[in-house]
């Protein structure tokens, strides 16, 4: 870890933040604003640069030979280049509000069946026609609880199913995550692990079910925790809960190449565990390095990030769902992961 760092430019007049932000403010700032800047370890951060570079957006392609090139060069130096080559901005909501909220979000690794069988009845569906078709006129298909109970649905549905879990909550965490893993068990009895993600929504809007028990005063702990512990007290009310948030997800079935590497983002590059954020697009473009700096209780948190991906929960500026990793450690942690948060985009001069 470096005991001091590169002089700090001033902020260049000539800097400018990206064209077509309208939930955000930026705000341009000298290095010695983010907090700890000198202290994280950037060669641990460098494989998020190298996955911008995997698909650059326009302020990025003549930085990638850099970027490719100083992956093995010493810390000092990567520093430098940032510090030479990116402005950083404070990123404040439209009344000039510089502090937000953090949440996190993981990947979880389920037991599943290729068929439905006795132990496993709760489908994860492929995204069927028709609701491809209302997404396409603007329209919303229907909600989880008539998905659930209304016949044209089911009928939609039939043919579509990619896995049979056995317990509904697990969907549900699937279906809030966006993604997971799945060590499914084939028609044949093997078993081997798969990724199933995101491929539509039937375009309801996202309740939260902790939302939805701390306004019905069942719970005062609404991290998944709690949410476990409410159900474990309420298993008749279940399905109840389950139908206060409307939105549905479809997934599609993708193989694990190398199973280091996390999900495909809304960037449509791997994240990368502790190093890629979920933002709001109209806050902050995918790709964006973000110094991310949040003192909690869960997390204490100042480093440097990259905006890879969204969520329909993840709106304004200062916001974002931090990428824990893979398994049940990392959705422990994230199950309890809120708290403040400051972020200062690092934009390219």
């Amino acid at each position: 870890m470096p005991t001091s760092s590169p002089a700090a430019p001033a902020p260049s007049i000539a800097s400018q933040a990206p064209v077509g932000i309208s939930r955000s403010k930026w705000v341009a700032a000298n290095w010695t604003d983010l907090p700890q800047w000198s202290n994280d370890s950037l060669p641990q951060a460098w494989g998020v640069l190298l996955r911008n570079c995997e698909r650059p957006i326009a302020a990025w392609i003549s930085l990638c030979p850099d970027v490719r090139r100083l992956s093995i060069a010493d810390e000092t130096q990567q520093r430098q280049f940032l510090m030479d080559q990116f402005q950083p901005y404070r990123i404040e909501n439209l009344d000039g509000e510089s502090v937000g909220l953090l949440t996190a979000y993981y990947e979880p690794v389920m037991e599943a069946s290729r068929i439905q069988r006795p132990g496993f009845d709760v489908p994860l569906y492929k995204a069927p026609t028709a609701a491809l078709e209302a997404k396409r006129r603007g329209a919303s298909w229907f909600t989880r609880q008539e998905i659930d109970t209304l016949p044209q649905a089911q009928l939609a549905l039939k043919g579509t199913e990619i896995a049979w879990l056995s317990d509904p909550v697990d969907a549900l965490i699937l279906h809030i995550q966006g993604s997971g893993r799945l060590r499914i068990n084939e028609k044949d009895e093997s078993v081997r692990t798969i990724r199933v993600a995101f491929a539509a929504s039937n375009e309801q809007a996202y309740q939260s079910v902790g939302r939805w028990l701390l306004d019905k005063n069942e719970t005062k702990d609404a991290s998944w925790p709690g949410i476990k512990a409410w159900i474990a007290r309420n298993p008749n009310r279940v399905q109840e809960m389950l139908w206060s948030n409307p939105r549905f997800i479809f997934f599609k079935e993708e193989e694990i190449p190398d199973s280091a590497q996390g999900p495909k983002g809304a960037q449509g590059v791997s994240l990368t565990a502790g190093r890629s954020i979920a933002v709001d697009p109209l806050s902050i473009p995918y790709s964006t390095l973000v110094w991310l700096s949040s003192d909690g209780p869960t997390q204490k948190l100042n480093r440097l990030v990259a905006a890879q991906d969204t969520g329909s929960a993840i709106t304004g500026a200062v916001r974002a769902d931090f990428y824990m990793g893979t398994g049940q450690q990392a959705g422990e942690l994230a199950g309890r992961t809120r708290q403040q948060l400051r972020m200062w985009a690092l934009w390219p001069r």
